[in-house]
């Protein structure tokens, strides 16, 4: 699929509630179509995060097709800021005090250029020549004492704090996301995941993982791989393949 593009891209997408949870809090959105994938994590032991997660792909599902990325970028980031306004008015409401927020990572295809938004710490990867690299940066405690020198990111799992995020949709009165732009390069092949998949898969594997199959495969795979390994929260992943056209 294209949108006014040199060039083409396939995707697919899953989520799985995992072996522990008895709710999916995931929710994502596969629209090749308008060249928008999401992937939304309910923030965990929170009230209603699977409404929050859904509130943000019903908003963004609405979004329609851009020509040009800068605002297709600004109509997303409009789109999260209203439902980080809807949640915390939706939380008020209820009784009982309580946050209903998610985290969010989005990708947006545009001609020759992707951009990638997110807030918390569901994931954006890229691989390109057979190599893995982040295009997202967790929002988390675990993130700031890693770029404070103060935690190895080998031992950021096991650390205390290591579920803990610093932002998300409907967490805060103010909402800030990080935007990356990327320049397309022919068979660059993109991953958007839950914690849920790199809690239980070391990067290494994803990488394995992302070198061979369709898209479709890949993510049967990726969530076969999380659910082996005993799958502590849901899992939702998507993975996009961009080909430049002749």
């Amino acid at each position: 699929m294209t949108a006014d593009s040199g060039f083409r891209w396939t995707s697919a997408g899953i989520s799985d509630v995992g072996k522990i949870r008895k709710i999916n809090e995931d929710a994502f959105a596969d629209r090749p179509d308008i060249g928008l994938w999401v992937v939304a994590d309910g923030m965990g032991g929170h009230d209603a995060g699977d409404f929050a997660s859904r509130a943000i792909v019903d908003s963004l599902q609405q979004v329609g097709l851009y020509r040009r990325l800068s605002t297709f970028i600004d109509a997303v980031e409009d789109c999260l800021l209203q439902v980080n306004r809807d949640l915390i008015e939706e939380a008020e409401k209820r009784e009982a005090s309580t946050t209903i927020g998610s985290t969010v990572v989005t990708l947006l295809a545009v001609q020759d250029y992707c951009g990638c938004l997110w807030a918390g710490d569901s994931r954006a990867y890229r691989l390109r020549d057979g190599q893995l690299q982040a295009v997202s940066q967790d929002h988390s405690q675990v993130e700031e004492l890693i770029e404070q020198g103060l935690l190895l990111r080998e031992d950021a799992e096991a650390h205390p704090a290591a579920n803990v995020i610093t932002r998300a949709v409907g967490a805060a009165e103010e909402l800030f996301v990080d935007v990356e732009l990327v320049e397309l390069q022919d068979g660059d092949r993109f991953l958007l995941c839950s914690d849920g998949l790199f809690k239980e898969v070391s990067e290494p594997e994803i990488a394995q993982q992302l070198r061979q199959g369709s898209c479709q495969g890949v993510c049967r795979d990726l969530v076969q791989l999380a659910l082996e390994r005993g799958s502590r929260d849901n899992v939702t992943v998507i993975v996009v393949d961009f080909t430049k056209l002749k």
